[in-house]
């Protein structure tokens, strides 16, 4: 069996790898072809990837290419994980909408705008490239924001994909270490989309445990804490349910705002400098397992998530899995067509969506407006309308007003006219 990476020169390949070794007598892998479009980062990361590999004395082959098309031919799984204009991208993503009194955040809001904008196309020129070479391949969307490229995958192309994110079974795993339980023996209600969800009920095996889970969360919660990153017990009272990290971004939006204005660095810089030593370490030639380092890299659980997910598709166990892919009548609130984030049913072909009851009023309208501001930035994406990129923009519950969206668009398109041809053209 073959696994491509596009976007091998990543950080996170490393984890990656060490999951597939991991999980050999359940995944048998024996090629994994890593691609990217940066030779000396590909390199570095192909190599340490097969001292990784002989280190554990398993039979996998590791290839390297800078061409997709021969890393996607006979593919049974793709693996995308791309950034599209790279870290200095992301910086500007982050540091451009505070400007005009916005959050700043490579998937929330218009950094995550301005990064599908560029990203986009580029993976659907690799799901064509996939259907033509590898017909039968799932194409497993790490890339992102993986909600939203994933409602471009899906609307937008004929290749088989699932979006995935590492927050589900973050929570799978907290949860499953406070009751020293297995995480396979949890299982969430949690609805939403990508970076846009809520955890309302928990199980183990049939056992509803959501008032013991509901009750640590909330003795956990605190007022508000100074990173901003720790809900109060008030908000999780107010709701009924835990909300995701990035909802911070909307409950506690000044303060995440403000703090981001007055940091010394965005996220991205800090990102950046950890890359940059991370990928000095992987150059030593005596270093054979992932370093402790790649964990203040974030993404934690990214390896276990991805493994387990390709590993029930091939063993077809029937698993429930939280993933992104068509509502078709999961979620009643939204459109069949509409990519969601919630439990699925894992199969040969792909994922099935679990009923999920309505979403409350409280969260509903967020959801909704979500949605629509997705649609539209797929649609943008695609055409390279300026007009269809102002209303997305318009649309976002974060953005204020019309006078803001337009500057903002003009300012982002400005910054990223490289990647956005189309949009600085029609200015």
């Amino acid at each position: 069996m073959k696994l491509c990476v596009i976007g091998a020169g990543s950080s996170y390949t490393p984890e990656l790898i060490e999951g597939i070794i991991r999980n050999q007598a359940v995944l048998p892998i024996s090629t994994v072809a890593l691609m990217d479009i940066d030779a000396d980062r590909l390199r570095t990361i192909a190599d340490f990837a097969r001292r990784m590999v002989q280190a554990a004395d398993v039979e996998i082959k590791i290839e390297e290419t800078l061409e997709r098309e021969p890393a996607i031919e006979g593919s049974r799984f793709v693996v995308s994980q791309i950034r599209v204009g790279g870290m200095a991208a992301r910086i500007l993503d982050e540091t451009i909408p505070p400007r005009f009194g916005v959050i700043g955040q490579e998937t929330t809001g218009p950094g995550g705008f301005a990064k599908a904008l560029r990203t986009i196309p580029v993976v659907l020129d690799i799901a064509q490239e996939i259907e033509t070479l590898a017909p039968e391949a799932i194409l497993i969307n790490f890339t992102n924001p993986a909600g939203l490229v994933t409602e471009a995958l899906q609307r937008y192309s004929g290749a088989k994909s699932i979006g995935l994110c590492n927050l589900p079974i973050g929570m799978e795993m907290r949860i499953a270490k406070e009751l020293n339980v297995e995480r396979d023996r949890i299982r969430l209600d949690w609805v939403g989309l990508n970076h846009l969800n809520w955890t309302r009920g928990a199980y183990l095996d049939d056992e509803d445990i959501w008032p013991q889970i509901f009750s640590t969360a909330l003795e956990l919660a605190g007022e508000q804490t100074s990173d901003g990153w720790n809900f109060s017990q008030d908000l999780l009272q107010t709701l009924g349910m835990i909300p995701c990290g990035y909802l911070n971004y909307y409950y506690n939006h000044d303060f995440m705002l403000e703090k981001q204005r007055s940091a010394p660095r965005s996220r991205g810089e800090e990102v950046r400098a950890i890359e940059a030593q991370l990928m000095e370490m992987y150059q030593d030639p005596k270093l054979n397992k992932k370093p402790a380092l790649l964990e203040e890299r974030g993404g934690a659980y990214y390896s276990t998530a991805a493994v387990s997910l390709i590993a029930a598709i091939v063993n077809e166990n029937s698993e429930i899995h939280i993933v992104n892919t068509h509502n078709q009548g999961a979620i009643p609130d939204l459109p069949d067509d509409a990519v969601v984030e919630v439990p699925c049913r894992i199969t040969a072909s792909g994922a099935a969506p679990q009923k999920c009851a309505p979403m409350s009023a409280e969260i509903r309208g967020l959801v909704q407006a979500v949605k629509a501001y997705e649609e539209l930035t797929a649609e943008a994406a695609v055409t390279g309308e300026r007009r269809t990129a102002l209303q997305a923009l318009l649309a976002h519950p974060l953005v204020p007003s019309f006078g803001v969206a337009k500057e903002l668009l003009d300012a982002l398109i400005d910054a990223h006219r490289e990647y956005l041809p189309r949009f600085a053209e029609g200015k």
